[in-house]
């Protein structure tokens, strides 16, 4: 099964959502589609992992160089709604430190808000 990437934009924010599986086969074509993003100057792009059935290691690399390619340009990349298994590889490897993950796709949209405003409100202090 290859992997399904729908794209929408919600407030300026790039929301891919991704089905079927994440894995060897298929992490090059994510991790080349955050990158082209990045390129087009959208470094702000959630990954909604609903629909993902399985994600290997190598699909963990794939949304770990989504978010290191994203950051490198001020961006950033968020997680929504991994699956049980997946959370356990997030939580076991720890990436869960390093990538923010949300319940839904609205909170994540709305995280890179709240986190503009308080580097702003920390900034002008």
């Amino acid at each position: 099964m290859s992997l399904a990437i729908e794209q929408m934009t919600r407030e300026s924010i790039v929301i891919l959502v991704l089905g079927g599986r994440l894995t060897f086969r298929e992490s090059d074509v994510l991790f080349d589609k955050i990158r082209a993003l990045g390129a087009a100057g959208q470094s702000r792009v959630v990954l909604d992992l609903r629909h993902v059935a399985y994600v290997d290691s190598t699909g963990l690399g794939a949304i770990v160089g989504g978010y290191a390619s994203l950051s490198k340009l001020g961006g950033s990349l968020k997680l929504v709604n991994p699956n049980k298994r997946t959370m356990e590889l997030l939580l076991m490897t720890q990436l869960n430190t390093l990538v923010e993950v949300f319940e839904d796709p609205q909170s994540a949209v709305d995280s890179f808000s709240t986190r503009a405003r308080s580097s702003s409100s920390t900034f002008s202090a």
